[in-house]
């Protein structure tokens, strides 16, 4: 479920562990001491991210799954999301208090505020050929509810 993987990185210590675990593959004790966790802490937080299926260990060694890739990525795109938040504020303002914007005209101003260009293509719409994609208000609606 979704919120079980967001619960697995919602805190400070759990997302920082997450990132350096998808930058290196440092051994426990370097992880522990590195984050100023205790064993217990650091057990419990890589037993949430590993039951959320974003980490996996091998010969002793933390690593990311493939869908902890997915996430991780993910994770950046929020954060340039957050870093850019006055910008996307300020369009929102424009585009919302002037009346008659044309698509153009919002464009221009998403390409000259925006310098991201993954953030770029989600407010301009483009690159949207997500098969899955026709269905996001039906899943918004009913998402999945299994255990």
């Amino acid at each position: 479920m979704v919120s079980d993987i967001l619960t697995a990185i919602s805190d400070d210590k759990s997302l920082l562990l997450f990132n350096t675990i998808a930058l290196s593959s440092c051994n426990t004790d370097i992880l522990i001491t590195k984050l100023g966790l205790t064993r217990r802490q650091y057990y419990s937080r890589m037993s949430d991210l590993t039951n959320a299926g974003l980490v996996k260990r091998s010969n002793g060694k933390y690593s990311l799954t493939s869908f902890g890739k997915v996430v991780y990525e993910a994770q950046l795109l929020i954060e340039k999301a957050k870093q850019n938040f006055w910008k996307l504020r300020a369009i929102d303002s424009v585009c919302s208090s002037a009346h008659g914007l044309s698509p153009e005209e919002r464009g221009k101003i998403i390409e000259t505020l925006i310098v991201e260009d993954d953030l770029k293509e989600i407010l301009l719409g483009r690159n949207r050929t997500n098969p899955f994609e026709k269905n996001i208000n039906q899943r918004l609606i009913e998402p999945d509810l299994k255990p």
